[in-house]
């Protein structure tokens, strides 16, 4: 059998899943299951766009349910770098400035599972997040990213 593959994640990252396994097994499942019977009711399956409609959407809240419950099987709680409070770790924010004039970004980093650009929260596998880790407030870092390297200065790093 294949080795499971470990979901680093915050407390907040794993009790979102459990928040989110729970409405798709109690609310979700139901729901869809409701939309098939009545899709039946429309006559003939092999024309019934209702019905494969609701079949396509049965299937892929099965494999969100999988999905989901393998994560939480497999979560990793991220614990953070309390020996150096000023140290870029997982679980931390961090907040850096692009050299030589650029505006202040600040993003949280976690694992994959509970990533969120939008929500300022990075991959501990991303380019930025992998490049931060381990230095400090003050250092400067260069980060090789897909569009090139930029250098960053890190400016601030709190829980």
């Amino acid at each position: 059998m294949a080795e499971e593959k470990n979901f680093y994640m915050t407390d907040e990252g794993k009790r979102k899943l459990e928040e989110e396994i729970e409405y798709l097994k109690n609310e979700r499942r139901k729901e869809v299951v409701e939309r098939i019977k009545i899709a039946r009711g429309f006559g003939d399956l092999s024309e019934n766009s209702e019905y494969d409609a609701a079949k396509d959407e049965q299937a892929f809240v099965e494999a969100r349910i999988q999905t989901v419950e393998n994560m939480i099987r497999n979560a990793v709680i991220i614990e953070s770098d309390n020996d150096n409070p000023d140290r870029v770790s997982m679980g931390k924010s961090v907040t850096f400035q692009e050299l030589p004039d650029g505006d202040e970004e600040t993003y949280t980093i976690v694992g994959s599972a509970e990533a969120d650009p939008f929500e300022g929260k990075i991959s501990n596998d991303s380019p930025m997040a992998q490049s931060l880790i381990g230095h400090e407030v003050g250092d400067k870092v260069t980060v090789v990213t897909p569009g090139g390297e930029i250098n960053v200065k890190i400016v601030t790093v709190t829980l």
